[in-house]
């Protein structure tokens, strides 16, 4: 290649990088406070002081359920697995 050739390559590439440069957000992000909300602001604050309700489709503690075997009894058995070898200790173990 002559110099021509590559001055001529380096700035039609840096035409096309200055038109890519100026090019809009793929996200719609432009537009994000063009909207018409049909809720006050009040609505909107009194829902998001409420805790989410989680239904058996979602995620999250669902709360404590009734054991016959105490804590200690649970780390009594864990503590004679861990020596009889049936568990591994620590984060070593089968993946």
């Amino acid at each position: 290649m002559n110099t021509a050739t590559r001055l001529f390559a380096v700035s039609t590439l840096t035409a096309l990088f200055a038109f890519s440069a100026h090019a809009d957000e793929a996200d719609g992000s432009e537009r994000a406070l063009n909207f018409n909300s049909t809720r006050s602001a009040a609505e909107v604050r009194a829902e998001a002081q409420m805790p989410a309700r989680i239904t058996n489709r979602g995620t999250g503690f669902i709360g404590v359920t009734g054991s016959a075997v105490s804590r200690a009894a649970v780390k009594a058995q864990a503590a004679a697995a861990v020596r009889s070898g049936q568990i591994s200790q620590g984060e070593i173990g089968l993946m």
